[in-house]
C-alpha cells in the first residue's frame, strides 16, 4: 500500500503543473499534485495548540507562479466579518496571510494578505520581524464563501521578486501561511512561527518545488495636472516607471521624473525638538523590491538608505529637489545577492545619490555590506557611509545581530570620520521566558543623514530585558495572552555625560474579543539633555517618569475605537509637575463599505522646554488640542473615496526663561521670551479608481497651512482658527497605467 502511494505522489510532483484558475473555488482537479497543509497551530495566543477552527491550505508551483489555496471552515456560531477594506488595510477582519522567502535565507519575505471580503494587503518583511506595507505588488487573488466557510486562491508570479537559481531544476523556498479569525483575533499558522518572537523569517518551513522563471517588461507612464488655487496657476507633469526582469536572477527598475507622492497625505507633525521626524516613503519606484537595501540598527528607524532624501528639501532650502531619474538593479550571482541604486537631481543645487549592497547567506548566518555616497555640490559636501551587517543563528534559541558603520564627510576641504556599532542578542528559553541584550555605540561625528536616517549620534547605550509570555490563562479570563517585559537600560553620550538610566515595565495583552491592550511605565533617573541647546552645552534634568496605556477595540456591531493615554513628568520640574495627554478615536460603520471617524487629542505639558537661541531656553505651560476626522468609502472593488482632516491648535504660555551655565544648571533669567501659539491644518479628499493592476486614476483636493504667532491663544481658539488656514489649496488629477510586455 505505502509503495504505490509514494510512487503516485512522486509522479504527481514531477509532472508539470497545470494552470490553476484563480476564482476562489478550490477545484480538486486543478490542485492535483499540490502539497496539502492542515497542521495549523495557534500563534496568537502563542500556545501552539491546534487552531480552534479547521484550516487547510494547498501549495503548488506552476509555470505562471506560486499558487496557494486556503479553505477556512467557519460555522455560523463564529461571526464572520463583513467589513470592506482598502488596500494595505489594518482592520481586524477575517483574513489569510502568505509570506514567501524566495531565497530561503531568512533575509527578505514578501507578505500577501487577502480578507474574506476580497480586500488585499502586501508588504515586505526584513530584519526577521519588520513589516513595511509601502510596497504594492502585482499578484492575483479571489475569494468565495458558503455556509460552512470561505476559500481563497492566490497566484504569485515568479517575476514578483528577484531570486537565486535553484539546483537540478528544483528551488527551495521558505513559506509561512496563517489564518486570522476577525471576531476573536486568533491567529493559527503553518509552521508555528510568530512575529512576536525575535526570530520569524528564519523559522519558516522550507519547501522544495520545481524551478520556474518568468520575464517581464512593465512600463508605467503617468501624467498629472495640478491647479494651485492660491497662486492661480496650473502645472502639468509627466514621467514613467520602468520594470524589467529578463530572468529570475536579475531585475532592473528605473524612474524618470517621478512625482513626490502628491496623492498621499502625511500626518501633521509639530516638532520643536532637535531630532528629525521620520516619514515613510510611498512612491512606487522607491518601494519596489527595496528589501535588499534594508540596513537598519536597533535605534529607532535608523537606516543607511532613507529614500525620502531623494527629492527631499533642496540644499538651497527653496522647495524640494527635482528628481531627473533614478535606477535600481537587483540580482544574484551564485549565493551572493546584490543591489545597486543611483538617483540624480536637477540644477546646480541637485544632489547625486548612489548605493551598493552585497549579501551572502550561509547555513546559520548571513553577511552583508553596504556603501552609500551622496554628492552635494551646492554645499561643497561629499558624504560616504559604509556598513557591514552580520546575522548569526548559532542555535534554535539564540540569534545575534551585529552592525558596524563608518562615515566620512568631505566638506570645505576638511574631512571628518567616525564610526558606530550595535550588537543585539536574543535568547528564547522555556515556559515563555526570553532574554535580550542590546549594546549601541554611535560616535560623536558619525553622520548618516545625507542619505540615511539616524535620530542622534554621540550615543552609548546598553540594555538588558527579561520577558515572560503567559498563554495558559483560565478559560474565564478576559485575556487570551499576556506578555510582560522588564528592562533596565543606560545611555551616555560620547563625551561621557550620563543622559539617562531607565527601568521599564510593560505588558502587551490580547483580549478574547479580538481587542488589544498595552501598558507601560518608564522610570528615568536624573541626567543631562545634550540636544536641547543645539550644541551650546548640556542641561541638567531631574528624575521623571512616563506611564502609558493603549486600548484598541476592533469593530463590534457598528463601532470600533482606539484609546491612548499618557501621564508623565519632565522638564526642569521633574516629578513636581505632572502632565498628561489622551486621544480617543471612535469609528462608526454606516455599512460594511462606508465608515466615518472623528477623534480628539488633548495634551497638557506644565514644563515644556523650548530652545530659543545659544544657551537661552523657555519653560512653557503648553496645551495642545487636535481633531482628526474623516471617512473611508469602498465604493467597489476598484473604487474608493477617502476624506482626511487634521487640525491642531497649540498654546504655549511662558512660565520662566532660563540661561544655562557651563555646568548644565538652568538659572532663571529676565531675557525676553514670548508666549506663542501654533495653528496647523491638513485636509484632503482623494478619489482613486483602479483601471488595471497597479494602474490608477486619482483625483485629489488638498488644503493646508501652518502659522505660528508670538502671543498666547487658547488651544481651542487656535484649533478653531486653524480651520481658516489656506497656505496651500490644490486640485490634482493623476493618471498612471501599467503596460506589461
Amino acid at each position: 500500500m505505502r509503495a504505490p502511494l509514494t510512487l503516485a505522489i512522486l509522479t504527481a510532483l514531477s509532472c508539470p503543473a497545470m494552470a490553476v484558475e484563480i476564482d476562489g473555488r478550490i477545484d480538486p482537479s486543478e490542485w492535483q499534485g499540490a502539497r496539502q497543509l492542515a497542521d495549523f497551530r495557534q500563534v496568537q495566543p502563542l500556545t501552539q495548540a491546534p487552531g480552534t477552527l479547521s484550516t487547510q491550505a494547498w501549495v503548488l508551483a506552476t509555470p505562471e507562479g506560486l499558487a496557494i489555496a486556503f479553505r477556512n471552515e467557519q460555522p455560523a456560531s463564529v461571526p464572520r466579518t463583513r467589513q470592506k477594506v482598502q488596500r494595505d488595510f489594518e482592520a481586524q477582519v477575517d483574513r489569510v496571510n502568505l509570506i514567501v522567502d524566495f531565497d530561503g535565507d531568512g533575509r527578505t519575505g514578501y507578505n500577501f494578505t487577502v480578507a474574506s471580503t476580497g480586500g488585499i494587503a502586501d508588504a515586505v518583511v526584513t530584519n526577521e520581524t519588520q513589516f513595511n506595507d509601502d510596497w504594492d505588488g502585482n499578484w492575483r487573488h479571489a475569494v468565495s464563501e458558503d455556509e460552512t466557510g470561505w476559500s481563497v486562491e492566490m497566484l504569485i508570479p515568479w517575476y514578483i521578486a528577484p531570486m537565486r537559481d535553484g539546483e537540478n531544476g528544483q528551488r527551495t523556498v521558505k513559506l509561512y501561511l496563517d489564518r486570522v479569525i476577525g471576531s476573536t483575533g486568533e491567529r493559527s499558522a503553518w509552521p508555528a512561527a510568530s512575529f512576536e518572537r525575535p526570530r520569524f523569517l528564519s523559522d519558516f518551513a522550507p519547501v522544495q518545488m520545481p524551478q520556474y522563471s518568468q520575464s517581464l517588461l512593465a512600463v508605467t507612464p503617468y501624467v498629472s495636472g495640478l491647479y494651485d488655487n492660491i497662486g492661480g496657476d496650473s502645472d502639468f507633469d509627466g514621467g514613467a516607471d520602468i520594470f524589467w526582469k529578463p530572468n529570475g536572477r536579475f531585475q532592473l527598475s528605473a524612474t524618470l521624473n517621478p512625482d513626490f507622492g502628491q496623492v498621499e497625505s502625511d500626518d501633521l507633525v509639530i516638532n520643536f525638538s532637535a531630532t528629525e521626524t521620520f516619514i515613510s516613503d510611498k512612491r512606487p519606484f522607491f518601494t519596489e523590491n527595496q528589501g535588499i537595501f534594508e540596513f537598519t540598527t536597533p535605534s529607532d528607524y535608523s537606516q543607511l538608505l532613507y529614500t525620502r532624501r531623494v527629492g527631499g528639501p533642496a540644499d538651497d532650502r527653496n522647495g524640494a529637489g527635482d528628481i531627473i531619474g533614478a535606477v535600481k538593479l537587483n540580482g544574484s550571482f551564485g549565493a551572493t545577492k546584490y543591489g545597486v541604486f543611483a538617483a540624480e537631481e536637477a540644477d546646480e543645487v541637485g544632489r547625486t545619490f548612489s548605493a551598493l549592497r552585497l549579501v551572502r547567506d550561509f547555513d546559520t548566518q548571513n553577511l552583508g555590506a553596504m556603501l552609500t555616497r551622496v554628492d552635494r555640490p551646492y554645499l561643497d559636501r561629499e558624504a560616504t557611509v559604509a556598513g557591514v551587517d552580520h546575522n548569526w543563528r548559532p542555535t534554535d534559541r539564540v540569534s545575534v545581530e551585529t552592525r558596524l558603520i563608518g562615515s566620512q564627510i568631505d566638506q570645505d576641504s576638511e574631512t571628518t570620520r567616525d564610526s558606530g556599532a550595535t550588537v543585539w542578542v536574543n535568547y528564547e528559553m522555556d515556559d515563555g521566558w526570553r532574554q535580550q541584550w542590546l549594546a549601541m555605540h554611535f560616535g560623536n561625528d558619525l553622520q548618516l543623514n545625507d542619505f540615511g536616517y539616524l535620530s542622534r549620534n554621540s550615543t552609548n547605550y546598553l540594555n538588558w530585558q527579561v520577558m515572560r509570555r503567559f498563554t495558559d490563562l483560565p478559560a474565564d479570563s478576559r485575556y487570551s495572552s499576556k506578555d510582560w517585559r522588564w528592562r533596565i537600560s543606560g545611555t551616555d553620550n560620547d563625551h561621557g555625560d550620563r543622559l539617562q538610566r531607565q527601568l521599564r515595565i510593560s505588558r502587551q495583552s490580547k483580549v478574547r474579543d479580538g481587542s488589544s491592550e498595552y501598558a507601560q511605565i518608564n522610570i528615568n533617573s536624573s541626567g543631562v539633555d545634550d540636544l536641547l541647546l543645539r550644541g551650546n552645552g548640556v542641561v541638567d534634568k531631574p528624575t521623571n517618569f512616563i506611564a502609558t496605556y493603549e486600548y484598541d477595540r476592533p469593530r463590534k456591531g457598528d463601532w470600533s475605537w482606539e484609546l491612548d493615554a499618557n501621564v508623565f513628568s519632565g522638564g526642569l520640574a521633574g516629578n513636581d509637575k505632572i502632565g498628561f495627554d489622551v486621544e480617543f478615536v471612535p469609528t462608526y460603520f454606516i455599512n460594511d463599505a462606508f465608515s466615518v471617524y472623528a477623534g480628539a487629542y488633548y495634551e497638557r505639558v506644565p514644563d515644556w522646554l523650548v530652545w530659543q537661541h545659544d544657551n537661552l531656553i523657555g519653560s512653557f505651560d503648553e496645551d495642545m488640542l487636535q481633531v482628526s476626522a474623516g471617512m473611508d468609502w469602498t465604493i467597489s472593488s476598484k473604487q474608493e473615496l477617502r476624506v482626511k482632516l487634521q487640525a491642531v491648535g497649540l498654546d504655549a504660555r511662558l512660565h520662566q526663561a532660563y540661561r544655562v551655565d557651563g555646568t548644565g544648571n538652568a538659572i532663571a533669567s529676565s531675557d525676553p521670551v514670548d508666549d506663542f501659539s501654533v495653528r496647523n491644518l491638513g485636509f484632503q479628499i482623494r478619489y482613486r479608481y483602479e483601471l488595471a493592476p497597479l494602474s490608477y486614476l486619482y483625483v485629489v483636493y488638498g488644503r493646508g497651512g501652518y502659522e505660528q504667532e508670538p502671543f498666547s491663544e487658547e488651544a481651542g481658539e487656535a484649533l478653531r482658527d486653524s480651520l481658516e488656514l489656506r497656505d496651500d489649496e490644490q486640485l490634482m488629477v493623476k493618471l498612471s497605467y501599467r503596460f506589461e510586455i
